[in-house]
């Protein structure tokens, strides 16, 4: 991190310039923070991404880099799972959805999980291999 007096000059002069201490901000999960964040907003957008990590990043992207929301958005939080499909599986599973034997196989999960997502009924962020986070969209 620079800190307040940075050494990138503009176009590569390697002048010394006062820059925001917010120049440079790692560790943020690529989440947007404007250079001239109030020190409030820096620390409670660390500590939201230390809480949530890479997904916090994402759900704080999602919604145009509002914090608010993207906090409101994890009491929505469905949990993690293998993908899409599992989700709406367990889904029906848990609702007591009977489902007969016979007609077990036939059903598409990743097209029941597809419509609810574009429906709007969930959002869904993919972090990696088999790592899919679900929220609500209430």
């Amino acid at each position: 991190m620079c800190g307040e007096t940075c050494k990138h000059g503009s176009e590569g002069t390697g002048r010394r310039q006062r820059r925001p201490v917010t120049r440079h901000h790692e560790g943020f999960e690529g989440a947007h923070l404007s250079e001239y964040a109030s020190f409030e907003t820096v620390c409670d957008l660390a500590g939201f991404l230390a809480e949530h990590g890479r997904l916090g990043a994402l759900v704080h992207r999602h919604f145009g880099h509002d914090l608010a929301q993207a906090q409101a958005a994890f009491e929505d939080y469905a949990g993690t799972y293998a993908s899409r499909a599992d989700f709406a599986e367990e889904l029906h599973r848990d609702t007591g959805t009977e489902i007969p034997a016979a007609l077990e196989y036939y059903i598409d999960w990743s097209a029941l999980a597809r419509d609810m997502e574009l429906n709007g009924d969930i959002m869904v962020f993919e972090t990696g291999f088999e790592d899919v986070h679900v929220f609500w969209t209430r």
